[in-house]
């Protein structure tokens, strides 16, 4: 595919243009232009998000929700509206489903803690994939430990699919919960969410999906995929650090006791007994990140002024450029080559380390991530210690690939 090719494909989305919403971008590394490609890691944030938590801290600061003075109610305000506007972004219909936790992993802690705790006992089974983040992996492994539960793991095949009729075969009676990820944050893979939710309704088996590689970079519908709990972070999604999102049906998160207790979580306390908020209140003890969330709310109103089907199509283009251009390098080994694959290439050059490959492409300005990725055992499926990981982002162009396929090979000269 050449250049004139994906300008067409991607002509809804004018990545030089967007480039220029993002300060950081303006940055030079060694005199060099920064190309930044590691947004699977942490998104860059606009200067609109910048601005509006700026805003919140220069002229709306104060704790929310038990106040009532003026400053109070304002903050109460912007903060709860962001609930409103998450609810709509994942086409939610009841804002009291939105809990606002601080993080992916915080969000994954929380289901495992809460649902866990109430609902898997001795001898039950949870199924998770073999392409999850450690987030997705560490909770149910200790939830297993201390209820005596078994974890099942679905296998992934060569080019990083899932196998569903492995799938099938694991879900059963004894199943309590499938976890699994949206989209691998090393494959690439975008799993078949629809699908495999269908599958485990049909055994009225709730699933979780890790979405933290999802929502940034496509339209999620949650009354299409029908999952019962969804989660994604805001630092994804071009927002700060220290927010996250976790959805849950209603009739789970009503059942479930919560997670952590504290401030604005109960509903009165006395020594002889605690009673709890309705949700979401139930499950967001103490003050939260307030100008966080702000800011991740303005984010998301940024992704959606885009379109998230005009990112989604504008990543697509840039991963088939990408990969193709770096096949052409003998010795490199891309990891994952699924055909539903969102914008991330994880890949090794032969006789090259990944470690050393990134600081060589940092040399050229050329940011990258190296290392296993909070993912081992997909390291361990594909037999290495390492890949160097390339992610892209609306604001990504074909030049910064041009200029990524090129460091690639100059670092690879200096081994050959």
């Amino acid at each position: 595919m050449d250049k004139l090719d994906i300008e067409v494909l991607s002509g809804k989305l004018d990545a030089e243009l967007i480039k220029k919403d993002f300060p950081v971008l303006s940055n030079s590394v060694n005199n060099a232009p920064l190309v930044y490609l590691d947004s699977g890691a942490s998104a860059q944030m606009p200067q609109s998000v910048i601005d509006r938590i700026n805003h919140y801290h220069q002229y709306e600061h104060a704790n929310i929700h038990r106040g009532v003075y003026e400053l109070s109610e304002q903050a109460t305000i912007s903060y709860e509206s962001v609930r409103s506007t998450v609810a709509r972004f994942l086409n939610v219909t009841d804002t009291a489903e939105v809990i606002f936790t601080k993080g992916t992993t915080h969000a994954i802690n929380l289901v495992a803690h809460a649902f866990g705790r109430t609902f898997v006992r001795a001898g039950d089974e949870i199924v998770i994939s073999h392409m999850e983040h450690h987030s997705n992996i560490v909770p149910w492994q200790q939830l297993c430990e201390e209820v005596g539960a078994t974890l099942k793991i679905i296998p992934i095949s060569d080019i990083g699919e899932l196998d569903l009729e492995e799938y099938r075969r694991l879900l059963s009676d004894r199943t309590k919960i499938v976890a699994v990820t949206h989209v691998s944050n090393v494959l690439g893979t975008i799993n078949p969410i629809k699908e495999m939710v269908a599958l485990a309704h049909a055994k009225d088996i709730p699933v979780l999906v890790d979405g933290a590689q999802g929502a940034p970079h496509m339209k999620v519908d949650l009354q299409e995929l029908d999952c019962d709990f969804y989660i994604f972070s805001g630092h994804k999604v071009c927002g700060p650090t220290g927010i996250g999102i976790l959805y849950g049906k209603r009739d789970w998160l009503e059942r479930m006791n919560p997670y952590e207790g504290g401030g604005d979580m109960i509903l009165s306390v006395t020594f002889e007994k605690t009673t709890y908020a309705e949700i979401p209140a139930k499950f967001e003890a103490g003050t939260p990140p307030i100008a966080s969330a702000i800011g991740l709310g303005e984010a998301i109103k940024y992704l959606e002024s885009i379109g998230l089907e005009n990112i989604e199509n504008h990543e697509k283009v840039l991963t088939q450029y990408a990969t193709e251009a770096l096949s052409d390098i003998s010795g490199l080994t891309v990891y994952g080559t699924a055909p539903q694959k969102a914008g991330v290439i994880s890949f090794g050059v032969k006789g090259v380390h990944p470690h050393d490959m990134g600081t060589l492409l940092s040399d050229d300005g050329v940011a990258v991530r190296a290392g296993h990725h909070c993912a081992q055992p997909v390291m361990q499926r594909y037999k290495v210690p390492a890949t160097t990981r390339a992610s892209f982002y609306l604001y990504n162009t074909l030049d910064d690939i041009d200029k990524l396929v090129d460091s690639v090979r100059s670092a690879k000269k200096i081994f050959s």
